[in-house]
């Protein structure tokens, strides 16, 4: 028996759709943008630093990329690339501000890991936020 804040899917809580473009994005690609944005972080990192590795100027150029990104665009170039965004729960059209703490609870991996029932991490649900497929 389902209880009256039981939802049929992840995401209807939030008025979004169950399938398609604003429905909550899976694990899975939230990952893959994860590690794409890793690369690139490496890659600009590395054009500083070489011929040495670009160690933590990596994870600094990572910080910087995500919060500019997701704040202004509301997709950093790893989701861009697999189709989904971060977007505010409220309406408003970017993340603005909220971008930093989100950055700062996703550096330390747990947050992200700690979903409810719609899909949303601990830092989405901080900073008002859910992640959806864009494509």
């Amino acid at each position: 028996m389902s209880t009256p804040d039981a939802a049929a899917y992840p995401g209807e809580r939030l008025a979004l759709p169950k399938t398609g473009v604003g429905s909550i994005a899976s694990m899975g690609s939230r990952i893959l943008a994860f590690l794409i944005d890793l690369a690139i972080a490496f890659g600009v990192g590395w054009l500083f630093t070489q011929p040495a590795l670009p160690q933590n100027w990596s994870l600094l150029v990572w910080a910087a990329m995500t919060v500019i990104a997701v704040g202004c665009f509301g997709f950093t170039p790893g989701q861009a690339a697999v189709g989904i965004r971060v977007a505010p729960i409220n309406g408003k059209v970017f993340v603005g501000l909220w971008a930093i703490p989100r950055t700062a609870l996703t550096f330390i991996i747990v947050p992200p890991l700690l979903q409810d029932a719609d899909g949303r991490g601990l830092h989405d649900r901080i900073c008002r936020t859910v992640v959806i497929r864009s494509r």
